[in-house]
């Protein structure tokens, strides 16, 4: 079986004109990109080989062995980063890689209610895209209140769905009265 890789960051162009580049960073800290060396394309071939670099807020900014020049680092400009899974540290306990999330059986009080599709984040928190052995997709949002329980050793989640959501009108806006 490949190595399942993880995405950790995106190119994003050049740094100066001494052939620094600067990639967005997907990891905790982007300074963890210093401790995986050599980030690899989505198919796991060579990607880059990182030689030193620093932190410039949520992005790393570095020297790599394949890039001496501005523009060689603009023409790599949107090239996605990433490493194998089981180069990554291990997490702490009660802490996952969303990765590790993909794929895991889904459950509610004993019945199957599909399997992790993807995990997502549309900016309010990540949501876990379940696909049901039936029907259309769904989501959860990824909380302790909605997932009590993640075992990875057993593939599994325990879900507790929230209930529907129904949205009344604000006093404020008037009722609608065309009906």
């Amino acid at each position: 079986m490949a190595d399942k890789l993880v995405l950790v960051g995106r190119v994003a162009g050049a740094f100066g004109v001494k052939g620094e580049v600067r990639i967005s960073a997907y990891t905790e800290s982007p300074l963890n990109l210093l401790q995986y060396k050599r980030l690899k394309r989505e198919d796991g071939s060579p990607g880059l080989t990182v030689v030193s670099g620093r932190a410039a807020k949520a992005d790393f900014i570095g020297t790599v062995s394949e890039i001496a020049t501005k523009e060689e680092a603009d023409a790599l400009r949107g090239l996605r980063l990433f490493v194998a899974r089981q180069d990554m540290p291990q997490p702490d306990e009660d802490e996952f890689y969303l990765t590790d999330l993909v794929g895991l059986a889904v459950f509610e009080g004993g019945q199957a209610l599909g399997k992790v599709k993807a995990v997502h984040d549309f900016g309010a928190g990540d949501i876990l895209e379940i696909d049901p052995p039936r029907g259309a997709t769904w989501y959860l949002p990824f909380t302790r209140a909605c997932v009590p329980e993640v075992d990875l050793a057993a593939g599994r989640i325990e879900a507790l769905r929230p209930g529907e959501v129904i949205v009344e009108p604000s006093k404020d806006e008037p009722e609608d009265e065309s009906e």
